[in-house]
């Protein structure tokens, strides 16, 4: 069975949620903590908010089936840092919660063949996916725009200090799009004043922007990390915390940026 869905699109944007998926296989799911079978690490209804986004401007959407428990799908494949020093943090297999307890029972940690298979079972396909996707979007339109969206909480003492701003935007420093679109988002982000922001601050790009975005060859990623608190209700369980109103609030806005990007021309 496939491991994720794509739905193709008309214009040259596609939408990747990596971290929406929440199941776990059988087999592994006996290997986990019980806690850990609810997935409680997931960018939780992320794909409600932007599947519509993505239907609307005929975008290409990239959602995956799988838990980032399983494999995280924004992670190198050869698990290097992807912030060097940072304290905390979780692998290209995580072996831990957001909240540092571990995910597995004793003795059941993923070793180096596990890792291996789960990379060319779950990981190696959506990057595929999402590869040969960006590859048809630029052969029609001349170029391709990649906007990988996430989600989270937005205090997780063990990842990071403090609270988040609510969006977080990362270009890779400014390397994985052209500069205009860094210029344009970053306007846009800095002309409203409902939601506070940064530009590439703690998240700068996952791997799937870092690696995807090739700007030399008409490839333009940006990621958006959301604080779950733009449209959840962070202090209810995660699974039926979707606020309908807090969500109307910042849809429009992430469509404006989606929109921003299609109007530029790189």
């Amino acid at each position: 069975m496939s491991v994720f869905q794509l739905q193709p699109g008309r214009v040259p944007l596609l939408i990747s949620l990596p971290h929406v998926g929440t199941e776990i296989p059988p087999e592994l799911a006996e290997r986990f903590v019980p806690r850990a079978l609810l997935s409680e690490d997931t960018d939780w209804h992320l794909e409600r908010l932007y599947r519509p986004l993505a239907q609307a401007l005929g975008a290409s959407l990239l959602v995956p089936r799988y838990s980032r428990y399983v494999i995280d799908l924004n992670r190198p494949p050869d698990d290097r840092p992807l912030y060097p020093g940072a304290s905390g943090g979780t692998g290209l297999v995580p072996t831990r919660f957001f909240t540092s307890e571990p995910l597995y029972r004793d003795g059941a940690e993923p070793d180096a063949a596990d890792i291996a298979s789960r990379r060319r079972t779950y990981w190696q396909p959506y990057h595929d996916a999402l590869a040969a996707e960006l590859a048809r979007l630029r052969a029609e339109h001349g170029h391709a725009l990649l906007f990988d969206g996430h989600s989270i909480r937005s205090e997780l003492p063990w990842l990071f200090e403090g609270r988040l701003p609510a969006l977080n935007l990362g270009t890779a420093d400014g390397a994985s799009c052209a500069p205009a679109i860094t210029e344009r988002l970053g306007a846009l982000l800095a002309g409203q004043a409902r939601f506070s922001h940064v530009v590439n601050g703690r998240f700068k790009g996952g791997y799937i922007t870092r690696h995807h975005g090739r700007p030399g060859q008409g490839i333009h990623a940006v990621q958006l990390e959301m604080c779950q608190r733009c449209y959840m209700d962070e202090a209810q369980d995660p699974r039926h915390a979707y606020d309908e109103a807090a969500a109307a609030a910042v849809a429009p806005l992430i469509e404006r940026m989606l929109e921003e990007m299609l109007a530029c021309r790189p």
